[in-house]
């Protein structure tokens, strides 16, 4: 069995997971945006889990899986929706996401809702944070596992960019998956599976507990007035440079959620 990245290549993950690794690598999408293919063994028909950005061989290849009904969206991000339009073209398949404005002929999504397809079970679970529109899917079944889409990632931490991310929600988010038992797999939008998401989940929600104890810190020596950029320049010093626009965004969602808990006046 191949490894991730794998590009050009489905690669079996799980008995009913496959993915296929779209070549848009960057900072911010780490090897590329993953396309999940879920297919019960015996099942005739496949579901999709973000069919990923407009790149028509990386379209071509997930539709010669098909048939494929259904698209279910994790988020409205353009690296995992960009394509849907062809992909729709390509397949025919209805397309369902949180948001109305995404979906194409058939209803948003649901929180809790259990989807059926692909021989499969799904359960829908709102995880916002990352996005205001984020959800996962928990496959209940013999091999469980979440598809966590940019909740949790595969390699890294994930932006929380303000005003869409809100870091309060990401938290609550963030403990939903830790309340996951211990062995259920993370299946992430970006980057390599991982063994245990609730192990997952709690190493994020520890790093934000980090992180905001080192933003009070430079907003102590900044002053309450700083800039998202000084603060940027504090606390993610080492980070590379070429993600600091994003890190902006995190750390404006930072000092919001510390001003919304009254620690931070409002500016």
């Amino acid at each position: 069995m191949s490894e991730h990245p794998a590009y050009g290549e489905l690669r079996q993950v799980t008995g009913y997971a496959s993915v296929l690794l779209a070549d848009n690598p960057s900072p911010m999408t780490l090897d590329g945006t993953n396309t999940w293919v879920l297919r019960e063994p015996g099942s005739a028909e496949a579901v999709v889990i973000d069919p990923g950005p407009g790149d028509a061989d990386h379209l071509r290849r997930v539709a010669d899986r098909g048939p494929v009904p259904l698209v279910l969206l994790t988020h409205h991000h353009g690296d995992h929706t960009d394509g849907v339009a062809e992909f729709v073209g390509l397949t025919g398949a209805k397309v369902r996401a949180l948001d109305p404005a995404l979906c194409r002929d058939a209803e948003p999504l649901a929180d809790g809702e259990l989807i059926r397809a692909g021989g499969l079970e799904l359960r829908v679970l709102e995880t916002a944070g990352h996005t205001a529109d984020s959800v996962s899917f928990a496959v209940e079944h013999d091999e469980p596992a979440v598809f966590t889409g940019d909740s949790v990632l595969g390699r890294g931490t994930t932006v929380v960019a303000h005003p869409d991310g809100h870091l309060g929600s990401y938290l609550d988010s963030l403990r939903r998956l830790a309340e996951f038992p211990e062995g259920v797999r993370a299946l992430p939008g970006h980057g390599p599976e991982l063994p245990d998401v609730r192990a997952a989940a709690e190493f994020y929600l520890q790093h934000r507990r980090e992180r905001l104890e080192q933003v009070r810190a430079a907003v102590a020596e900044l002053g309450a007035d700083a800039s998202p950029r000084q603060v940027v320049e504090i606390v993610y010093a080492d980070v590379d440079r070429a993600v600091w626009p994003a890190a902006d965004l995190t750390v404006q969602a930072q000092l919001t959620y510390l001003a919304e808990r009254g620690e931070l006046a409002v500016s």
